[in-house]
């Protein structure tokens, strides 16, 4: 039995839609314990000083990671591995393998050495807190993730070009494991570096899980002399990614710095809001981004405009109906779903609404950040690498400037900080202004998504148009169904106390059910050709047996 599931689990994937349920079947194992993992924190920490810390000292091995582990990541070389035969595939992987681990090796060495500066330039707040000493060593320690997990992008190149797209989405599991380890049994040794080892243990999972088929592919990576000709050639359409992160998690260490002036608290919310809202996103935006890139890689190579146009937009449009309906549940049932997986411990009423109310504004742009994923993708596959980086800048830029001028704002008018916590629900809870930065957040991504859709007119031709359609059915089925979610809501509220975490989840789950169960019934009344295809596609995964049974 053991043996059938795991040939199940390695076993390449044919199919576009296929290929993204599997995804995002096993991506929800992943986040499962991603939860799991926050609801952990939640309960030891709650939304205080201990988790700030945790969460700003990943912000910098986060900016390593774009900058440095992006330059010879899978989405440079699953093309060139591709075309490649296997003795020039081994070749690459090896150069890239060792520029990596020497390279970055030595860049995070410098970082670690300096991380005091660093860290107290970005969070002055922190500078004086009796935990400064484990907050530099946790920083230091995490620094070692940024090269092993860009070795894991190295090898799942090849996991991905031979479609074993489970293996792809088990390595977070293993990660969230080790994570959840640390937290667990490390942290209580050894304080908040016991954490760091956990991570560390998780990244080693997340590289290791692949290493059995790269071996057997026969294109395992080994320690050679640089060929900077080779590592170059690679850099050079790898830079303008590269960039592109680095630019995305720049503004993501900005609104981080900004938060945490928002009071103790503000970076556990906005990151656990964040958390949160990144659930739907691995499951739908990153589940068709990630199995549509090879396919759109080979088409690419071709120049078939039409079929790279044709596949882009399925998944572009089955990712835009599926995420605009999750908005709508979302939205209507945050406090619900943050108080059922969070609401435990340390973690107070005050935390679940201002986290609820981050949760809600950070949610609006999902279907905007699931086409980020998708289409960035497409215009690396159609040889357009500049394009993401400048429009991740001016997102970025959008962003910080919206999020800056929001808080410059409020206190000269202070109906606008008002407006918003009285929408959200939050008035009198101490932190809100950390609200005003999730809004800059999401206009930037927004623009973001926009500015991408326009780059790719010429690379696929009446692209656009095709989404307008998924768009508005979409809206009309998050409508229906918010509304009898909300209506559930309102007619169990009077019933029974929500005192206990069970009561709170069964509320949350019959509203849920009720308003997605409308969703569809829209979905299927305006016969929504992607739900259709979705519901034909589950059907042959099915049968071919291609997700293991329950009983296994």
């Amino acid at each position: 039995m053991v043996r059938r599931l795991l040939t199940r689990i390695t076993a390449p994937v044919r199919g576009l839609h296929e290929a993204a349920y599997v995804l995002a079947a096993l991506t929800l194992a992943s986040q499962a314990l991603a939860i799991l993992r926050d609801r952990a924190f939640a309960h030891s920490f709650g939304a205080g000083q201990t988790l700030d810390l945790y969460y700003a000292a990943f912000k910098i091995p986060d900016l390593v990671f774009a900058l440095v582990a992006s330059l010879v990541s899978a989405y440079v070389l699953i093309p060139r591995i591709a075309e490649a035969s296997g003795k020039d595939a081994r070749e690459l992987m090896s150069q890239t393998a060792t520029f990596l681990l020497v390279g970055g090796g030595i860049i995070c060495a410098v970082l670690a050495l300096f991380a005091p500066h660093l860290l107290f330039l970005l969070f002055p707040g922190f500078a004086d807190i009796p935990e400064r000493a484990s907050f530099i060593l946790l920083a230091r320690i995490l620094l070692l993730q940024p090269i092993l997990l860009g070795l894991s992008g190295v090898v799942t190149s090849v996991t991905q070009v031979h479609r074993r797209f489970a293996l792809f989405a088990l390595s977070p599991v293993l990660y969230n494991l080790g994570i959840i380890f640390g937290t667990v049994f490390l942290y209580p040794l050894y304080g908040l570096p016991g954490i760091g080892i956990g991570v560390v243990i998780g990244a080693v999972a997340h590289l290791a899980i692949h290493l059995p088929v790269v071996a057997k592919a026969g294109l395992f990576p080994r320690l050679v002399m640089p060929d900077w000709r080779t590592i170059f050639s690679v850099m050079k359409d790898s830079v303008p990614r590269s960039l592109a992160l680095g630019a995305g998690a720049a503004t993501t260490l900005a609104l981080t710095a900004l938060a945490a002036r928002s009071g103790t608290g503000g970076v556990s919310v906005f990151t656990l809001g964040g958390n949160l809202e990144a659930v739907p996103l691995s499951l739908i935006g990153a589940s068709y981004a990630v199995a549509a890139f090879p396919v759109l890689s080979e088409l690419a190579g071709k120049d078939d405009k039409i079929q790279f146009s044709a596949v882009l937009s399925s998944a572009a449009r089955h990712l835009m109906v599926w995420s605009i309906v999750t908005f709508g549940l979302v939205v209507v049932l945050r406090a619900h779903l943050v108080r059922a997986i969070l609401g435990t411990g340390a973690f107070g009423w005050d935390a679940t609404r201002l986290t609820a109310a981050v949760l809600a504004i950070l949610v609006v742009a999902l279907a905007a950040q699931g086409l980020v994923l998708l289409l960035s993708r497409a215009l690396y596959a159609a040889k357009q690498s500049w394009s993401p980086l400048t429009i991740q800048v001016a997102g970025g830029i959008l962003s910080l400037f919206a999020a800056g001028g929001l808080l410059w704002l409020a206190p000269h008018f202070p109906g606008l900080p008002a407006f918003v916590d009285a929408l959200f629900r939050v008035s009198g809870v101490a932190g809100t202004s950390v609200l005003l930065i999730a809004i800059g957040a999401t206009v930037g991504q927004l623009l973001i998504a926009v500015l991408l859709v326009a780059a790719l007119s010429k690379a696929a031709p009446g692209f656009a148009r095709t989404l307008v359609r998924p768009l508005f059915e979409g809206l009309a089925a998050a409508l229906v169904g918010g509304c009898l979610a909300y209506g559930v809501l309102a007619l169990l509220g009077g019933l029974a106390p929500l005192t206990t975490t069970v009561a709170v989840f069964t509320e949350g789950f019959a509203a849920g059910m009720v308003g997605l169960a409308g969703a569809i019934g829209v979905l299927y009344f305006t016969d929504n050709r992607e739900f259709a295809v979705m519901r034909e596609a589950l059907i042959r995964a099915a049968k071919k047996h291609i997700l293991p049974p329950l009983g296994l």
